[in-house]
């Protein structure tokens, strides 16, 4: 059995009690000075930890909620255990409130972009790669459209018209290399997977390569463009993202020298942008 398979279970369960353990410990506080808010160790709650005192000099709260998974930050958004949370791009939204009809959220503002790379620790670069390679994605559908449009841009694969961020393996039409795709895992057991040399590629969200000790500006085989459209952002449940207390968090988020922070900090793999 691949090594990554046998992390599935025990790794689920873990993430799990982490993330509860972090949600336990505090909830919605309903009060207009405290923003409870839940995001990923890396890069979303260092950055919020980097502008926590600017935010809280304002006369805020700031409490930050740590979580390892991609379906717990919003399942405990809607609980009302949190005020907001920061982890996922738009197409992710997106999914999520239509596989969930109860999530009623909306974007407070729009904050980083991670590009996505690819990863090899047999191959130099993606036009190396031997026919019937074998490529892992995560499970997450959400990403899938961004990871087959980067491989199409790459030149290794076509999409059905009109396919780009909806994409899934389906809708590849021209596969000169055979390219064979699993994209059944879960996306934090990713860069696990290609520490083992497990496949011929691995496609790693930067904030998981990151948390692993990777950089994206050096380790990547591949990494998608700074123009990408998948703009991670700080969301509420909706009615909520005009609310005073975001609204600030989300401008001192845009500031110019915390923009240049990110960037410095996390030496290009992770692009700032304000809107």
């Amino acid at each position: 059995m691949k090594l990554w398979k046998k992390f599935v279970g025990t790794a689920s369960v873990s993430v799990l009690a982490i993330s509860l353990a972090a949600c336990g410990e505090g909830a919605s506080s309903g009060d207009e000075k405290t923003l409870v808010i839940g995001a990923s160790s890396v890069p979303h709650a260092e950055i919020l930890e980097h502008v926590k005192k600017e935010y809280e000099a304002k006369g805020y709260k700031l409490e930050i909620k740590k979580f390892n998974d991609y379906v717990l930050p919003n399942k405990t958004l809607a609980e009302k255990e949190l005020d907001a949370n920061y982890f996922q791009h738009e197409p992710y939204l997106k999914s999520q409130m239509a596989e969930n009809k109860s999530y009623k959220f909306a974007s407070a503002g729009g904050i980083h972009i991670e590009p996505i790379g690819v990863y090899s620790k047999k191959y130099k670069k993606l036009s190396d790669l031997p026919n019937g390679a074998q490529i892992l994605m995560s499970s997450s559908v959400a990403d899938h459209g961004r990871i087959l449009t980067l491989l199409q841009n790459e030149g290794l694969i076509k999409l059905a018209d009109g396919k780009t961020s909806d994409a899934q393996v389906k809708d590849v039409v021209e596969n000169p290399k055979k390219l064979k795709f699993k994209a059944d895992i879960e996306a934090a057991l990713l860069p696990q997977a290609y520490k083992n040399n497990e496949g011929d590629a691995v496609l790693i969200n930067t904030n998981y390569a990151i948390d692993n000790g990777l950089n994206p500006l050096k380790d990547a085989i591949a990494l998608e463009g700074q123009d990408s459209p998948y703009v991670n952002l700080i969301v509420t449940r909706e009615g909520d993202e005009n609310e005073k207390k975001v609204q600030d968090l989300v401008d001192i988020l845009h500031e110019k020298k915390n923009q240049d922070w990110i960037t410095k900090e996390y030496k290009g793999a992770v692009v700032p942008v304000s809107k």
